[in-house]
């Protein structure tokens, strides 16, 4: 696993240091097991209720990282793009 780390969505898809991963097919009520997955970012099962896809992420953290790096709330994305990572995460430059 790198040590940064880097996540942007694109509708159903989620893209982890440049990687794909396309969750349009995981249908209503389905779980994915975290082993399922070719990753060692995701941190759980994957699964879509009531519509949402739910994912848990693996943060990499400074030692002295803020509290809400450490303790992160969960995080509802509305749209497509770059997702922000709190401070002190560990994140990967883009080129």
């Amino acid at each position: 696993m790198d040590a940064g780390l880097s996540l942007s969505r694109k509708g159903d898809t989620l893209i982890v240091n440049g990687e794909s991963f396309d969750f349009a097919a995981l249908p209503e009520g389905a779980l994915l097991p975290r082993g399922a997955i070719a990753s060692d970012w995701f941190a759980g099962d994957v699964t879509r209720t009531e519509g949402t896809l739910r994912i848990a992420i693996l943060l990499p953290i400074h030692a002295a990282a803020s509290e809400a790096a450490r303790f992160p709330v969960e995080l509802r994305l509305d749209r497509d793009g770059v997702i922000s990572l709190p401070r002190g995460a560990i994140t990967k430059t883009r080129a």
